[in-house]
């Protein structure tokens, strides 16, 4: 069934005639824009208890408590438990019976005269689906891309109206509710990078998914969630670490695929400015990876990830097809050392001039973007399973026009080969391992770690017979 499309000014006068649903609207940063929507379309009172701005520090720490940033989750979580426990105190014996309470909040770093870097939010709303059920929550992470204060603004009041609505009628169709969010709106203007849906309305709601949503409906570039399946903004994860990325399909994790990481991780902790810190590692799958004939099966992508969260791997869903799109959303959140594994047909596309057709100088600029901070590729070898030969990166060939600027790079120590590798890993593939674990050939259970074996046998994952 089609989702009926509706103006932000609908959405707004639908809710304020809708005698069911009552709230409150608490907004730190960039005025009270999605209040204001409400006031303009006429009505309010059918539906706005209160606003609120509390938008000096001090004022906001008597009310909320003190905060060490203003614009975090933390924030929000606390502006959307207090002003709801307000409420609930305050309206509750008059019209608890017959309404449907909620609270919106939001806390905003808007670009002004003062502040020119990343504009960023957190938004969220707590609201009840039925009349004296226990309230649920939706929150999310935004960045701002408009240039100016003024239109920032504008962004922010729709996306709010939006977020309210789609809690408000849209809360059973999760996957609706996301794509609900960029009515009226475009990828060029604001940015959704973080979902979460809590509380007793969404019980089967598996937020990585939600995550994947994010990614896969245009919302986002990039999403992430721990190895404990908590969504995360990247910020919250990246900032100021140094980050070291796998890239796959990790359809299933091999020996191969670990011992890459391994190898380079063993590497990457003795480089200056890494030792004795926290690097963070990432693995990280494309869309292009998760595509099985152009669709993505939920419950495969949870397999995957499970696997992964119980290896203790943080993991990075994006569609950044090209490495030097990578590396630009991760120098968003870092100026420390960025590694990326990769095994040598991953570099020898990396070299492919037709990947970078669309950028005005080619593959330099794509090289430029990609080593413009500080930035390493640890590269894995492989090995001709006909003649034996093994190619490295010292003697991998690129065409003739570019092989000074290979050179160039390896003597820069940007592309580095990996060393000590288990060298009888080099013959696993992770298509060969599949087709084994179908077909119920248990040599597949030796070209995997244990504790992947142990996992794909007791959940019978990937086709696993049982």
């Amino acid at each position: 069934m089609a989702r009926e499309f509706l103006s932000t000014r609908e959405k707004a006068f639908q809710i304020n005639l809708d005698p069911a649903k009552y709230g409150a609207f608490a907004e730190i940063g960039a005025g009270q824009e999605v209040a204001r929507w409400f006031f303009r379309v006429g009505a309010a009172a059918g539906t706005i208890a209160k606003t609120i701005s509390a938008y000096d520090m001090k004022v906001s720490d008597a009310i909320y408590g003190p905060c060490e940033r203003y614009v975090s989750r933390q924030r929000l979580q606390t502006m959307l438990t207090y002003e709801y426990d307000l409420q609930h105190t305050r309206l509750h014996a008059q019209r608890g019976a017959t309404t449907r309470f909620f609270v919106f909040a939001n806390t905003v770093a808007a670009r002004s005269y003062l502040r020119q870097d990343d504009a960023h939010g957190w938004m969220g709303i707590r609201f009840q689906t039925q009349p004296l059920a226990p309230p649920s929550d939706i929150i999310i992470h935004v960045r701002m891309l408009d240039r100016e204060n003024l239109q920032q603004q504008e962004a922010l009041g729709i996306m709010g109206v939006n977020l309210v609505h789609s809690a408000l009628y849209l809360f059973g169709q999760p996957e609706v509710l996301v794509g609900a969010l960029m009515d009226n709106l475009s990828a060029e203007r604001i940015e959704v990078d973080m979902i979460k849906f809590s509380g007793p309305d969404f019980p089967r709601v598996d937020n990585r998914l939600m995550a994947l949503q994010l990614v896969q409906q245009g919302l986002t570039n990039a999403a992430m969630f721990t190895a404990d399946g908590e969504v995360v903004q990247a910020a919250e994860v990246l900032h100021k670490k140094a980050i070291l990325v796998e890239r796959g399909r990790f359809r299933p994790i091999t020996r191969a695929t670990a011992d890459m990481l391994d190898c380079a991780w063993n590497e990457f902790r003795r480089e200056p400015g890494v030792a004795g810190g926290d690097p963070l590692v990432l693995m990280e799958m494309t869309l292009k990876n998760l595509a099985e004939g152009g669709v993505i099966d939920h419950r495969d992508f949870l397999d995957r990830v499970d696997i992964l969260g119980s290896l203790g791997r943080t993991v990075l869903i994006s569609n950044y097809g090209e490495f030097y799109r990578l590396a630009g959303y991760l120098f968003r959140y870092t100026k420390n050392l960025i590694g990326i594994v990769l095994g040598v047909p991953t570099l020898h596309e990396i070299f492919e001039e037709k990947y970078y057709a669309d950028l005005e100088g080619g593959i330099l600029e794509s090289f430029g973007r990609l080593f413009k901070n500080a930035l390493k590729l640890y590269v894995y070898p492989s090995r001709d399973p006909a003649t034996g030969a093994l190619t490295t990166a010292e003697n991998l060939r690129v065409a003739p026009h570019l092989r000074h600027l290979y050179l160039y790079l390896m003597e820069n120590h940007c592309i580095q080969s990996l060393r000590d590798i288990h060298a009888e890993y080099l013959g696993i593939f992770s298509d060969d391992v599949l087709a084994r674990i179908k077909r119920g050939d248990a040599t597949w259970e030796d070209m995997v770690p244990p504790q992947v074996a142990r996992m794909i046998k007791e959940r019978r994952l990937f086709g696993h017979p049982g």
